[in-house]
């Protein structure tokens, strides 16, 4: 059994980040989060991988940070707080940005940094045993990991506030309806349908997938015109690319594209 924090493989285009704290729910500690750091920014350079797949082992997705260390910390849990974040913080900023979808596969608990991670993601699939909690206020703590910028661009300010304040657990068919995920599976087949949408996404056209993300995650960053602007500097360099070559051709010929990634 592999007992690093954090278990990478790639194949087929698909890079698969595992968290493997099994123990503690796969809370956050030191190791982890610099293993996770590297893991990402691997997928992030390695021009083979088109799709980023991040998922949990043992009974949950992952319970945050490691309240067990912030305790035994004492008067330095500040500075073990700070030892965290940076390199969370930098992946999941790498997460962002890299033009590659981001899947969130999810079941368990949810919580915490957990959860912001699942946020941030470009899409969720959860097993409908999954419960999602923005947990820091039950420790007495604000959120970090990108959580209060993801949160109310996905449900809305006034309920963003209702989740983080007060901290309530969510189920997975009400994680549905607040758009936190984009689908409920049973559990049994959470995996299964996890490889099918990251094998879809990797047998797609790589660059426009880029476009896409890089154009709705600053879109509200910027008025119509300077949008308008982008989406034409996008699509002129979409147009130059073999993908779109095959994408039209395929069209014309009314068959299935085969897209190359370039």
């Amino acid at each position: 059994m592999d007992d690093s924090p954090i278990i990478f493989a790639r194949a087929e285009g698909i890079a698969s980040i595992r968290f493997n704290r099994p123990q503690v729910l796969n809370a956050l500690d030191e190791a982890m989060v610099a293993a996770l750091r590297a893991a990402v920014e691997t997928a992030a350079r390695d021009e083979r991988v088109r799709v980023v797949v991040i998922s949990g082992e043992g009974r949950g997705f992952m319970a945050g940070g490691d309240v067990g260390r912030f305790h035994a910390a004492g008067p330095e849990a500040p500075a073990l707080v700070q030892q965290l974040i940076e390199p969370f913080h930098e992946a999941v900023a790498r997460l962002a940005e890299m033009p590659k979808p981001v899947i969130a596969s999810l079941h368990g608990p949810v919580a915490g940094a957990g959860l912001s991670i699942a946020l941030l993601a470009d899409l969720a699939i959860a097993a409908d045993d999954a419960q999602f909690t923005l947990a820091y206020a039950r420790i007495g703590a604000s959120p970090d990991g990108s959580a209060t910028w993801s949160l109310p661009r996905v449900v809305g300010l006034r309920k963003a506030l209702e989740l983080a304040l007060l901290a309530d657990t969510v189920a997975a068919t009400e994680a549905l309806r607040l758009n936190l995920v984009n689908r409920v599976v049973p559990r049994e087949r959470l995996e299964a349908e996890t490889e099918a949408l990251a094998a879809r996404l990797a047998a797609g056209p790589a660059l426009a997938y880029g476009k896409i993300k890089r154009l709705m995650r600053t879109s509200l960053d910027r008025d119509l015109p300077a949008q308008l602007a982008e989406e034409a500097s996008a699509f002129t360099t979409c147009a130059a690319s073999a993908d779109f070559a095959e994408g039209v051709s395929a069209f014309v010929a009314k068959r299935a594209p085969r897209f190359t990634g370039r």
